[in-house]
């Protein structure tokens, strides 16, 4: 009976914390699947039909990179209770305020034409018109953030990270051969060595993995779902989840295409959907659903993200628990954000697989400077107090800093010089 006994109070241990993980969970898991959005899916699919399973250890290496970039925001949100850019205006002045601020709204604009670009590329496979798909997308994300709740928001965005998750299943339906698979967890370069294509194809998925917008947005739903110094645990965890799950579905993605596209010159993920369809009409249904959930996961989440930016810089009331009339520029930016995003993929002749691909390197070509604004604002012993970097957590955010500006340092000179690296 004492044995029982013992075993009932550990399960409500457990229970007890499980419950208590559900109620904080949320912002880090959604932020790290929006992140696999239609952008990334086409920068996965292309650098497996490129490269094959060759890159797969340069993603695995990106999962705990994105986790040490987002984690600071989860301790920056709880402990000052300001968004992010509310945090930099008040630490540095309106100056850098500003700059990061326009920084956020370029990236963030170039990011959602690519959203919208991957919804209409989906349904098209599908026979939907491209302004059916832009006007009832606009019209559900709209409906989601004005029923005057972040949580039930956030139950609506958590039912989309799930059905993200689709890529898993279908991989299975192809028996790829798993001797490739394992093999591309050795770090190693492709054959061919260092060359232009490479490092573009480097340089997108470390841009689809931590983008400035995910900095942005993770602070400000961490501050709007209320989360406090005590919930820093689950916040983490919540963080560490995300960002397997996101390494876990782009692998997948590299793995359909490698095995079933190889060599092939793949830019566009609805187009190996297509060719998926001549494959297995229900692998490349898979592939388009699964197209169109990351670009509406990766709108409703980089639009909020702008919002709240503003929201903050501008004093407007900016939270999801306030309804329309309490907060109607809040609302009125989202929705024009929505609308300009969604109206440059309606006009003709726009080079929309040349953005798509491209945004993912202006990306991470700005994301150093959001990396040293975070990395400062998470040394402010002032501000932070015991919830400070600590001395590894500076040596690891430091150094990823330092790589992603190598990295677009060595792209900008393959660019200027296509023969130096060859």
């Amino acid at each position: 009976m004492n044995v029982l006994s013992k075993l009932y109070y550990r399960y409500k241990k457990l229970w007890k914390m499980l419950r208590l993980y559900l109620l904080i969970a949320g912002p880090g898991i959604i932020v790290m699947v929006a992140d696999n959005d239609a952008g990334g899916i086409t920068t996965y699919t292309a650098t497996g039909a490129q490269y094959g399973f060759h890159l797969i250890w340069f993603l695995v290496l990106l999962g705990p990179v994105a986790y040490y970039v987002q984690e600071m925001t989860v301790r920056l949100g709880a402990v000052t209770k300001r968004g992010h850019a509310e945090a930099i205006f008040h630490a540095f002045g309106a100056f850098w305020g500003w700059f990061s601020l326009l920084d956020l709204v370029l990236t963030d604009w170039l990011t959602m034409i690519t959203e919208f670009i991957g919804m209409t590329a989906a349904l098209r496979i599908f026979g939907v018109p491209a302004w059916v798909t832009v006007i009832g997308a606009c019209l559900v994300m709209v409906w989601m953030v004005l029923q005057g709740r972040y949580w039930t928001w956030e139950k609506l965005a958590l039912v989309f990270c799930g059905l993200n998750l689709i890529y898993i299943p279908a991989a299975f339906l192809i028996n790829p051969p798993m001797h490739e698979v394992v093999h591309g967890l050795i770090p190693h370069f492709p054959p061919g060595g260092f060359t232009n294509e490479l490092f573009f194809l480097l340089m997108a998925n470390i841009g689809t993995t931590i983008a400035p917008w995910m900095i942005f947005f993770q602070q400000s739903a961490v501050v709007d779902k209320g989360l406090q110094e005590k919930d820093m645990l689950g916040g983490q965890v919540d963080t560490a989840i995300g960002s397997v799950l996101t390494v876990v579905v782009a692998i997948f993605c590299i793995i359909l295409t490698a095995t079933l596209l190889p060599g092939q010159n793949i830019n566009d993920a609805a187009v190996a959907a297509s060719k998926f369809m001549g494959i297995n009409k229900h692998l490349g249904a898979c592939l388009a659903i699964g197209l169109f959930d990351a670009g509406f996961l990766g709108a409703i989440c980089i639009s909020l993200a702008s919002s709240w930016a503003f929201g903050e810089v501008f004093g407007w009331a900016h939270s999801l628990n306030h309804k329309l009339k309490e907060a109607p520029w809040f609302y009125a930016y989202y929705m024009f954000v929505l609308a300009l995003a969604g109206t440059v993929v309606l006009i003709p002749g726009a080079p929309l697989v040349l953005i798509t691909l491209f945004v993912q390197v202006i990306a991470v070509t700005l994301l150093p400077a959001a990396l040293v604004f975070l990395i400062l604002l998470l040394n402010d012993e002032e501000t932070m107090g015991q919830y400070k970097n600590t001395l590894f957590q500076n040596v690891a955010n430091i150094g990823i800093t330092a790589m992603i500006i190598i990295v677009s340092t060595l792209y900008g000179i393959s660019a200027l010089f296509p023969n130096l690296l060859k």
